[in-house]
């Protein structure tokens, strides 16, 4: 019977930081835009997490019954892997999670469009299946999408776009076209957390038919794509800034600029895909400070 341990270990706590990143970015606008909801905010927080929590407990249980994960896998091993956990007690944990992100996320739309037309509900609900479907059917499944190359498209779509856009709608009933710099930007350094994955874990899952962005256009092409993700966050980031300049404290989220070309460096000059594993986390981290220092930068 697995322990408390080995579930803190299925739920890979150094991936929550990118879950609450586009909901401290889509907040902070919000404040920003005079709208902020507190309990709106919070119940993202929540849905989220559990939204991020399904989608790791949907892996591990994917990957081991495709045979990804095994023992030339690199980077922590997985409980179903290592036997920790049963399939059955793992479906169980998935069912369990899906209960409490719909009903986190029934309450969040709830109160976010409580005094708007009815169809809003309906629509952020149908967003909510959307995000629920692609946490699961990223490894689980005959056409389980993140073998086709399609994960890195999705977790820009729900870790940036859905998450920041979402937030933000919800939070102030409207949305401005500049929101979407902000929201790429954490689209893109959460793509970048799942590239680094891809590459580490590269050799591993062209034997096992996982084919990720990495396995079908090959290392070299992984690293100039994981320069453009990183570029590309700052980038959209400092446009906004420039579009809605208040005060030279926006730019506070800058000083998360050596940390990423210093990773980014060393990324590139790679040749051993196991080294690459301490930079996910730093990464996820780094993708939080990003946040936390774009969103002081906004409210002081």
């Amino acid at each position: 019977m697995p322990n408390i341990k080995h579930w803190i270990q299925a739920l890979r706590l150094r991936t929550l930081p990118l879950a609450l990143s586009s909901i401290i970015v889509g907040g902070c606008l919000a404040f920003f835009d005079g709208k902020f909801n507190f309990l709106v905010t919070l119940l993202a927080v929540i849905t989220t997490t559990f939204l991020q929590i399904l989608s790791n407990l949907a892996n591990d249980y994917g990957d081991f019954k495709s045979g990804a994960d095994n023992k030339n896998r690199i980077g922590p091993e997985r409980t179903l892997q290592g036997g920790k956990i049963s399939s059955s007690a793992m479906i169980k944990g998935i069912i369990i999670t899906s209960i409490l992100s719909l009903v986190f996320g029934i309450w969040l739309i709830y109160e976010g469009t409580k005094s708007l037309s009815f169809s809003f509900g309906i629509l952020f609900f149908v967003i909510g299946l959307g995000a629920m479907a692609a946490a699961i059917k990223y490894t689980v499944g005959k056409k389980a999408y993140g073998y086709f190359g399609l994960g890195d498209f999705f977790v820009f779509i729900f870790f940036g776009l859905t998450g920041v856009l979402g937030t933000y709608f919800l939070n102030t009933h409207f949305l401005r076209i500049e929101i979407l710099l902000p929201a790429i930007s954490i689209g893109f350094l959460s793509a970048g957390v799942l590239n680094l994955n891809n590459m580490r874990d590269r050799e591993n899952d062209k034997i096992s038919g996982k084919n990720t962005l990495v396995v079908k256009f090959g290392i070299k092409t992984a690293k100039y794509y994981h320069a453009f993700l990183i570029l590309g966050a700052l980038v959209s980031a400092v446009v906004f800034m420039l579009l809605n300049y208040n005060s030279p404290f926006q730019f506070l989220f800058l000083i998360t600029i050596p940390i990423l070309f210093y990773d980014l460096n060393k990324v590139l000059k790679n040749t051993e895909p196991v080294k690459l594993d301490p930079f996910l986390k730093r990464l996820a981290l780094t993708t939080l400070l990003f946040s936390i220092t774009f969103g002081i930068g906004l409210i002081i």
